[in-house]
């Protein structure tokens, strides 16, 4: 018996077409207008731009459902989100230039870390002009020290964060980035000059607060704080080239971090998903630069810490 499209199936196949056109269309919207979703309630917007890559996850299964279902409605509709999708993500997946001025590497090392020796080792391995670490404690410190000091004759540390470096330092100076609302001791910013072979630039390695993620939303209002006061010392900052390393509890596409993605250059190649380290989702550990480009980043082996490494070339403008 030959099926009608006016039948009941053929009316359940044109619906289920319209379902998935409709998902394509809002996925579209949230990827090119995800800029408008309010952060007013539950920092739903930061929430959102936290996994925006994985949006396309979404389109990929919407492309299944429609070839399964033989949609055309649907697949042209998938073409507004694989677009948007392209527009904004799709440069991260172009190979990098192989030559850069320097290596910069960048690890929340954990202050839970068992082997900082090992992590120390397999950071020097990848062989970074600079270093920046976070979440050091005092028993591990001295085995950073002793471990990087061959390789990295140069090193500041202020509070919890610390710069090594095969180019001499200078002026070293803790960088002051603690909100108002945390009244204990909070040290987890500095700032120092690295004197490369390419000229000075002025290198900071910051550890912004954490986010929590619940059942109300995203809790970020320390963060965004915290790179508020960062993007200040950045802007005040006298030295033309600035290269910025840290655990910045956010990824590039999260307004709580505008005041430095506004003023500074991010990758432009390269996912490097950092956290957590056994199934990593996001980008939280940032390599960023002013008057350089960040030209390729990606994530080193996995250490002893909850966070991967990674490893940035930059091009000093």
């Amino acid at each position: 018996m030959s099926r009608r499209w006016g039948s009941g199936e053929g009316r359940s196949a044109w619906t289920r077409g319209r379902v998935l056109a409709g998902v394509a269309v809002l996925t579209a919207v949230l990827l090119a207008f995800h800029r408008a979703v309010p952060n007013s309630v539950g920092r739903l917007g930061s929430l959102l731009e936290a996994f925006l890559p994985w949006l396309g996850l979404v389109a990929v299964v919407l492309l299944g459902l429609a070839l399964l279902r033989r949609s055309a409605t649907a697949l042209v509709a998938l073409l507004l989100p694989v677009a948007a999708w392209t527009y904004l993500f799709g440069g991260l997946l172009l190979p990098g230039e192989p030559e850069s001025d320097l290596l910069v590497a960048q690890h929340n090392v954990s202050d839970e870390n068992t082997g900082p020796a090992g992590t120390a080792r397999a950071l020097a391995d990848a062989g970074p002009d600079l270093i920046a670490l976070e979440e050091l404690v005092p028993t591990a410190l001295p085995v950073y020290e002793k471990t990087l000091a061959p390789e990295y004759p140069y090193h500041a540390v202020r509070g919890t964060v610390g710069l090594w470096s095969k180019h001499p330092l200078s002026g070293v100076r803790l960088v002051d980035i603690k909100p108002p609302g945390i009244t204990e001791d909070w040290r987890r910013g500095l700032r120092a000059v690295a004197r490369t072979p390419r000229g000075e630039v002025a290198a900071y390695v910051v550890h912004l607060p954490s986010v929590r993620v619940g059942a109300s939303g995203l809790a970020s209002s320390w963060r965004d704080e915290s790179a508020g006061r960062l993007g200040e010392a950045i802007a005040a900052e006298q030295r033309k080239r600035v290269i910025l390393m840290g655990d910045l509890n956010g990824t590039v596409e999260d307004r709580g971090l505008a005041p430095l993605t506004s003023r500074m250059n991010v990758a432009e190649r390269g996912f490097a998903f950092s956290f957590p380290a056994g199934f990593p989702v996001a980008r939280i550990d940032q390599v960023m630069a002013r008057s350089a480009t960040v030209a390729h980043i990606r994530t080193l082996p996995a250490t002893g810490s909850d966070h991967l490494p990674v490893a940035a070339r930059i091009t000093l403008g």
